[in-house]
C-alpha cells in the first residue's frame, strides 16, 4: 500500500475527517481494506474472548472519579480518540473496536474488581488503563491469573516486567536518572528536597533519585510524603525555604497539584526565578489545566512527550484531538501514551493474525510506530519502549518550551544495575 506522508494527506482532508489523520501511525501495518476480506473468527479467536465476525471488545479502565481523575481523563480521551480512528480506517483484522468502560474511582481495590470483570466477564482482547502505579500493582495479579493484556501508559518508577503488560510510558532509567543528570549539568544542582504523594510510585521513584543524587556526591536536604488528595502543604513548604535546596524534586500527582503549587506561589516562592528551581516528572499540560500555568511558571518537567513538541506527527494529532475535544483541551505525557496504546495492540494483532493473547504478546516485540505524536518508538523485548527523554520549561499559558531532548533514543531498562 503506498504510504502517504502525514502531512501531506492533512490538506485533503476536512475538520471532520480530520479524526482519521493520524491512522498513518500504523501505516507499517495497515491493511487495504477496501479490498481486505476479515479472516473467519474462529482462526483469529481461538480462546473465548469477544470477538466477533464484525466486532472485537476491548476494556478502558481509569479514573473518571476521585482525585485522580484530573490526570486520567485525557487517557480516557486519547484511548477513544484512537479506537475511533483505527475504526474509521476499518478496525483490527477487518473488525471494529467496541470498547466497555469502566470506573476505578481512584480507589485500587475498585481497579482490581473492574480489572476481573473485563477479563473473565466481558472476555475484552486487550484492556487500555491505569494510571498510579498503585492501581498498576493492584491489577497485575488478575492480569497474569486470567492471561489478560494491559496496555499501561503512565510514566513509572520500573523495577517490574510482566508479560501480561506493554508499558507506554517511561521508565525510571528514561525519566529519573536522565532528568537529573540535566539539572546537575545544566543548571550546577547540588542540593536537592524531594517531595511526593504517599503511595509506590512516588516513594520508589525518590528512593531512585535519592541513590542517583548520593552516587554524584550530591545532596538531599529533606524528603515528604503526603496522601493522595492532601491540600495544605504550608508545612512542607516553610521546610523548604528553611532549608534552600537547588532543586525541590516534586512528585505530587492527582488533585493535590492544585493545593500545593498555588501554595507555593502563594509562600512567594517565584519558580521563574529557580531559587529554588523545581523539576516535576508528575505535572503534565492535564495538571496544569487545573493548577492554572500562572502557578507552576518556571517550573521544569521532565518527560518523553509536550503538546508543544514541534513535528508534523504530533502537529497532525493535537488538531485531531482538539476537533474531538475542543480548542481548549490539552494534552500531556501520559495522554499521549495512552493513545499509542490501541496503536501497538492494533499492530501486534495484525502482525500476529489473531486476537489470541499468547500470540499478540509474541509479536509484541519490535512492534515500531514511526509517526507516534512523540516521534518514532518501538517495542523492546521488555514490554517497555524505546523513546527520547525530553524535559520541557513551563509557560504562563499552560504549555511547555521544550529547552533539551536525547539525541537518540533511549532503551528502557526497568532494572536498573545498583537502584533496585
Amino acid at each position: 500500500m503506498k504510504k502517504v506522508p502525514l502531512s501531506k494527506a492533512l490538506g485533503r482532508y476536512s475538520r471532520r475527517a480530520l479524526l482519521c489523520a493520524t491512522a498513518a501511525l500504523s501505516a507499517s501495518v495497515m491493511l487495504a481494506t477496501a479490498a481486505y476480506a476479515a479472516p473467519k473468527t474462529a482462526a483469529v479467536n481461538t480462546t473465548g474472548l469477544a470477538v466477533t465476525d464484525d466486532e472485537v471488545t476491548v476494556g478502558i479502565l481509569h479514573s473518571v472519579t476521585g482525585t485522580m481523575a484530573i490526570s486520567e481523563t485525557g487517557s480516557v480521551q486519547a484511548e477513544k480518540l484512537a479506537i475511533e480512528q483505527i475504526n474509521a480506517m476499518g478496525g483490527v483484522l477487518g473488525r471494529k473496536i467496541k470498547y466497555i468502560q469502566e470506573d476505578g474511582a481512584s480507589d485500587w481495590p475498585t481497579f482490581a474488581e473492574k480489572s476481573k470483570k473485563l477479563l473473565v466477564n466481558d472476555n475484552v482482547a486487550a484492556v487500555f488503563g491505569c494510571w498510579t502505579s498503585a492501581s498498576r500493582k493492584a491489577v497485575l495479579p488478575v492480569f497474569e491469573q486470567y492471561n489478560g493484556m494491559l496496555y499501561y501508559p503512565t510514566f513509572y518508577e520500573g523495577l517490574e516486567q510482566s508479560p501480561n503488560v506493554i508499558y507506554t510510558g517511561q521508565e525510571a532509567t528514561q525519566q529519573i536518572l536522565a532528568g537529573i543528570d540535566w539539572v546537575v549539568k545544566e543548571k550546577g544542582a547540588k542540593s536537592f528536597f524531594l517531595l511526593g504523594s504517599d503511595y509506590i510510585w512516588p516513594r520508589t521513584s525518590n528512593k531512585i533519585a535519592r541513590k542517583h543524587i548520593e552516587k554524584k556526591g550530591l545532596k538531599v536536604v529533606g524528603e515528604e510524603y503526603y496522601p493522595l488528595g492532601h491540600t495544605q502543604f504550608n508545612s512542607v513548604i516553610n521546610k523548604i525555604k528553611l532549608k534552600k535546596p537547588d532543586v525541590i524534586y516534586g512528585i505530587v500527582v492527582g488533585g493535590s497539584n492544585v493545593a500545593f503549587y498555588k501554595q507555593l506561589k502563594a509562600a512567594g516562592i517565584d519558580l521563574t526565578k529557580e531559587k529554588p528551581l523545581l523539576l516535576t516528572i508528575s505535572v503534565t499540560e492535564d495538571e496544569i489545566r487545573g493548577i492554572g500555568g500562572e502557578n507552576i511558571e518556571g517550573a521544569y518537567a521532565a518527560m518523553k512527550y509536550f503538546q508543544s513538541l514541534d513535528n508534523p506527527n504530533n502537529k497532525a494529532f493535537v488538531k485531531a484531538f482538539k476537533a474531538k475535544y475542543g480548542d481548549d483541551i490539552v494534552i500531556g505525557d501520559v495522554t499521549q501514551a495512552a493513545y499509542l496504546g490501541p496503536w501497538l495492540w492494533k499492530a501486534a494483532v495484525e502482525k500476529a493474525g489473531s486476537f489470541d493473547i499468547d500470540k499478540v504478546r509474541e509479536a509484541s516485540p519490535g512492534i515500531e510506530l514511526t509517526t507516534a505524536p512523540e516521534g518514532y518508538v518501538r517495542i523492546h523485548e521488555n514490554h517497555h519502549l524505546w523513546s527520547k527523554t525530553r524535559v520541557g520549561h513551563a509557560k504562563k499559558d499552560g504549555q511547555y518550551d521544550v529547552v533539551y531532548e536525547t539525541k537518540e533514543l533511549m532503551e528502557p531498562d526497568p532494572f536498573p544495575k545498583g537502584y533496585q
